[in-house]
C-alpha cells in the first residue's frame, strides 16, 4: 500500500482518475474524485450489497381496474 500526505487543494492521479483533498476535518476527510464516465467509483462498505428497493410506484389505481 502506498500512503501519501495531501493537503486540501492538491491532488493525485491514478490513470484517468484525480483525487483531490477537498476539506479536512479532525476525524474526517472530504475527497473530489474525477473520472470518466466509463469508470465506477464506489464506497468500499457499499461494494457487495445489494442495491436497494425501487421506491414505490406513485401510480393510483382507477375504480374501473379493480373490477
Amino acid at each position: 500500500m502506498l500512503i501519501l500526505s495531501r493537503r486540501p487543494g492538491e491532488s493525485i492521479q491514478i490513470g484517468d482518475v484525480t483525487i483531490t483533498v477537498s476539506k479536512i476535518f479532525p476525524h474526517r476527510v472530504k475527497l473530489g474524485i474525477e473520472a470518466p464516465p466509463d469508470v465506477s467509483i464506489m464506497r468500499s462498505e457499499l461494494i457487495g450489497r445489494p442495491p436497494p428497493d425501487d421506491p414505490p410506484s406513485n401510480q393510483t389505481t382507477s375504480p374501473s381496474s379493480q373490477l
